[in-house]
């Protein structure tokens, strides 16, 4: 028993003789952390530290750049540190004063797809379209960036769209944005819809209608993405005077 007991006392006393070691040096270094952050994080090694010490001293690195406002540097070594929840809380900041492209950049790193979720329905609902887009492009939420699609498109947000149905690869849905863009005389974003739903036929009805219309350079443009070569050199030969080609 008496064995035992002594086995029990001295594993205790090792075990806080490690620790004691582990505070002294991380005091250490907290001592010439500012020295430390002056070089930068790139130039430091920290190999030789176990995993435990060098996250303890990664984390330390990170408040001391958060507290200096240098956010970038400070996520960086929350992520080396793999510290998501030191990311998480600082996604929490950015968005609570309204910095969502910052918090989502933090949500990501995190892979706090909650967190993502919510920070995208959120910006839908005050109207921050680029950043709720950027929220459910990073989940790869195909039905929640549908509907943005389809709110966009209602709302002649015709960039927005074309975005997010060609982040989903949905080519009836760029060929309808398309064709709306079209009728509201948009010929530039129908031009880019068309050309990315891979729609030659409506390329060269868009090349037709422009002809007509005089606007020689969009049609020239439509009847190349079209493949129309006909048409291309009949718009060139005819017209490419006016359209310096």
């Amino acid at each position: 028993m008496d064995k035992i007991l002594q086995k029990v006392v001295t594993t205790a006393a090792e075990s806080a003789q490690v620790v004691r070691q582990k505070e002294e040096k991380l005091s250490h270094f907290r001592k010439i952390l500012p020295a430390l952050l002056e070089r930068g994080l790139d130039n430091i090694n920290l190999s030789m530290f176990d995993e435990e010490t060098r996250s303890a001293l990664l984390n330390a690195f990170g408040e001391e750049y958060q507290r200096k406002g240098k956010a970038q540097d400070a996520m960086k070594a929350y992520i080396l540190a793999g510290n998501k929840g030191r990311l998480t809380a600082m996604g929490e900041d950015y968005e609570k004063v309204g910095l969502y492209t910052n918090a989502i950049d933090c949500y990501r790193l995190a892979d706090n797809t909650d967190k993502l979720l919510k920070c995208g329905n959120r910006c839908l609902e005050e109207g921050k379209t680029s950043d709720a887009i950027k929220a459910f492009l990073t989940v790869k939420d195909v039905e929640r960036l549908t509907r943005v699609g389809d709110d966009c498109l209602r709302k002649e947000k015709y960039d927005h769209a074309i975005e997010v149905f060609k982040a989903v690869g949905n080519t009836q849905k760029l060929a309808e944005v398309g064709d709306k863009a079209l009728r509201e005389r948009q010929m530039g974003y129908a031009a880019q819809a068309y050309e990315l739903a891979g729609d030659s036929g409506r390329l060269s009805a868009l090349g037709d209608q422009a002809l007509r219309e005089g606007l020689f350079a969009t049609a020239y443009k439509s009847y190349v993405l079209a493949g129309n070569t006909m048409m291309a050199q009949f718009v060139k030969e005819n017209f490419g005077a006016q359209i310096n080609l």
